[in-house]
Formats: structure tokens, sequence, C-alpha cells
């Protein structure tokens, strides 16, 4: 006669913890990165209030250093999260920092400046966009400058938060039920729908928008995910925005920022040149997000001889293996 088995029993700790790692299980790691948000923006703002004080909201020089600093909490969360909560070195988070890095850099700075003068020559060609004479003086190149640091502080931040940690820490905890590919894609596609949601509270925006900021995700996504490294991404988000913004002046996911070098006017079928959110939401920006996939893909493709998800996105390097 057999004697029955009793199951072995998960101890909670166990759920909660990797010891092979020596760090929280994936899903834990994913749900202390919003509670690390949160906390640190709490903290910056309230320690930007009491530094500034009534100064908060007089002057422009005042206000960029509030919005600079307020949008950079979300890059001080991300790094907080990599190192306290994931436990990972900051190469790891996709910030090489070396040649080949500015290379990477380079090429995205060039492809979102070049997407988006596409999206306003095919525009204007068409008669889909009005071009107005725009003066320039200090003023507005002051402002023009300006947009230019928030455009970068927004690019980087955004791209360690959502790739830097979201896809990485999805792809990590899924590649132990999948193969390396699909655990990728799985964070690809679930990152790139976090970017989309987080966009659906902006101003003008809608299930439209929301779906194409999504496809923008996977855009910037494949940058990461192609290379490892976060220098393409973030290349191509702070030029993107950039010009959308501060050359052509389109609003850009909704926000009109009111200053750019050239002033531009909507004068085709929202579908097609977004209306008031801007590009993305129409089909000359979702036109310009698959080119830019393609893009980066062909770059990849030339420059390391082919193409394939980056092992590193999947495979931590943690801190206390140094």
């Amino acid at each position: 006669m057999t004697e029955a088995v009793e199951p072995l029993a998960v101890s909670p700790r166990r759920l909660l913890w990797n010891d092979t790692e020596r760090r929280p299980r994936a899903p834990f790691r994913l749900l202390a990165t919003p509670v690390v948000f949160v906390v640190v923006s709490l903290v910056v703002g309230l320690s930007l209030s009491a530094a500034l004080g009534d100064l908060a909201e007089s002057g422009r020089f005042v206000s960029l250093v509030v919005s600079l600093v307020s949008v950079g909490a979300s890059g001080l969360a991300a790094l907080v999260v990599a190192r306290y909560v994931d436990r990972r070195t900051v190469a790891s988070l996709g910030l090489g920092l070396d040649r080949e890095w500015a290379v990477d850099l380079g090429f995205g700075l060039a492809l979102g400046a070049a997407l988006m003068t596409a999206v306003f020559v095919v525009g204007v060609a068409a008669g889909w966009i009005g071009v107005s004479p725009a003066p320039l003086g200090v003023d507005r190149l002051l402002g023009v400058g300006s947009l230019l640091a928030f455009f970068v502080v927004v690019g980087i931040a955004e791209e360690l938060l959502l790739r830097g940690i979201v896809l990485t820490d999805v792809a990590e905890g899924l590649r132990w039920r999948f193969d390396p590919d699909a655990a990728v894609t799985g964070g690809l596609v679930i990152s790139s729908a976090v970017f989309g949601v987080a966009h659906y509270t902006n101003p003008n925006a809608g299930l439209t928008s929301t779906l194409s900021i999504t496809l923008a995700g996977v855009m910037l996504g494949l940058g990461y995910a192609l290379t490892g490294d976060l220098a393409i991404p973030t290349g191509v988000h702070i030029s993107w925005n950039f010009v959308q913004g501060g050359v052509f002046g389109f609003a850009v996911s909704g926000l009109d920022f009111g200053t750019s070098l050239v002033e531009t006017t909507e004068r085709g079928p929202d579908a097609i040149t977004g209306g008031a959110f801007g590009p993305e939401a129409g089909l000359l920006g979702v036109g310009a997000i698959v080119l830019g996939a393609v893009c980066i893909a062909a770059y990849v493709r030339a420059r390391r001889g082919d193409l394939g998800f980056d092992p590193s996105v999947t495979v931590p390097e943690l801190r206390w293996k140094k």
C-alpha cells in the first residue's frame, strides 16, 4: 500500500523573495515601482515648495525649474527602484554611456527629428497644415530653449521608467515561463500599453490617441529591446517631442506649449493631423511611428549584423554580484 505524500507548502517568503537573485520577485518589483514613484514625487514636490516658497509661481525661470524637477522625479524614482528594489547596476538600465552608446544616441536624435520633419513637410505639401510667420525674438528663443531642456528631462526620465524598469522587469519575470524572445515581446507589449494609458489623462486625449501612443511605445521599446541600451529610444523621444513642439508648434501629446520657431495650424481632418492632441493621434503621426520602427530595425541590423532581442534585457546585472 502506497503512503500518500503531502504536497510541499510554499512559504510566503518564497512567493515574495527570489533567494537566487537576492531580491523581490518580478511582480512585487513592478508593484513597488508606482509606490516609489509616488513617494519620490511627494518628497521632491514638498522639498521644492519649501525651498522656493512664494517664488514657485513667479517668473519663467522658476517655473522652468519647477517643471524640470517635477518631471525629473520620475527618472529619480526609476533609479531608486533599480538600485534598492531591482538591485541592478546603472549599466543594466541601458545606460552604458560608452562610445557605441553615444553613436546610437546620435542616431536616435537624428531619427526623431527627421520623422517629425517628414510629418511637417507632408502635411504642408498636402495642405493639411498651414504655416504662419513667427518673428524671432529673445523671448521666443528663450522659450524654445526652455522647451529643449524640458524635453531632454522628459525623454530621459520616461525611458528610464517605462523601458529601463517596466519593460525589463516584465521580461525578466516572464523568462522563467517562456523563451527569451517571448519574454521580451511580453515586456514590450505591456510597457507600451502602460505608456499609452499614462497619456490618457492628457488634454484632448481619447481612445485613438491612447492606441497611437501605445504604438509609439512599441517603437521606442524596440530600440531598447534590440540593443539592450536606452540610447536610441532616449534620442528619438527627446528630438521627436522637441521638434514637434519647439520647432513646428504642434501640440505634444495634447499639450500646447505656446512657443516655437514656426507657428502652424491644422487645416486637414483630425484623423490625419491628430487635431488638438498632436500628430501622434492622426495618420501622419502613425505613419511616422511605423516608419521609425522600420528605421530602427534597419539601423540595428546594419550596425550589429543581426536583428534579435538583446539577451541583457532578460538577464539582470545585479549589484551584489559585482
